[in-house]
């Protein structure tokens, strides 16, 4: 089953602060719906640009799309 990262963008100086934050509501979410992939986390991408995101089965992203409306999306290749 082919994977996604569903990605929130966050810019300015507080950008990675804010996608720290956002990565704890990310697993709140998971925990209350019961989702079977819980990998979650953020990353800087420069000093005013950070990411939080989600990794959901492709079956699965739909609903969880439009409960969340990430800003954008990309196939997720596990790192080995």
């Amino acid at each position: 089953m082919r994977k996604l990262k569903l990605i929130w963008d966050f810019r300015g100086p507080a950008a990675l602060n804010t996608a720290k934050h956002h990565e704890i509501h990310l697993k709140d979410y998971i925990k209350i719906e019961k989702i079977a992939c819980n990998i979650t986390g953020f990353e800087p991408l420069s000093e005013m640009h950070a990411i939080a995101y989600m990794v959901v089965d492709e079956s699965d992203m739909k609903p969880i799309r439009d409960a969340l409306k990430p800003h954008r999306g990309q196939v997720y290749n596990e790192e080995v």
